[in-house]
């Protein structure tokens, strides 16, 4: 089964490459959506696909890239819907 979910991902996440590697990661899972940096030094992610790889995905996040340092995330379900890619904004 598709599904969607949104993530938000506080601690040392901005300036240490999350975005890079989110979309690196989401790509080599095939999974789609976007990646952004929000004004609160939080890291923002939309991601779609199988609900078994979203689920891989989301375990790589509590972690996210050896420099990062992730405090706390913060997932909710969203209605599903299908994006183009996943792409850095």
């Amino acid at each position: 089964m598709k599904i969607s979910k949104s993530l938000k991902i506080f601690g040392k996440v901005q300036g240490v490459g999350f975005r890079f590697y989110t979309n690196r990661k989401a790509n080599e899972l095939g999974l789609t959506g976007f990646v952004q940096n929000k004004r609160d030094g939080s890291v923002y992610i939309e991601v779609s696909g199988e609900e078994e790889i979203v689920d891989q995905f989301v375990i790589w996040c509590y972690s996210g890239p050896d420099w990062a340092r992730v405090e706390e995330v913060k997932i909710q379900d969203i209605p599903y819907f299908e994006f183009n890619n996943f792409m850095v904004k």
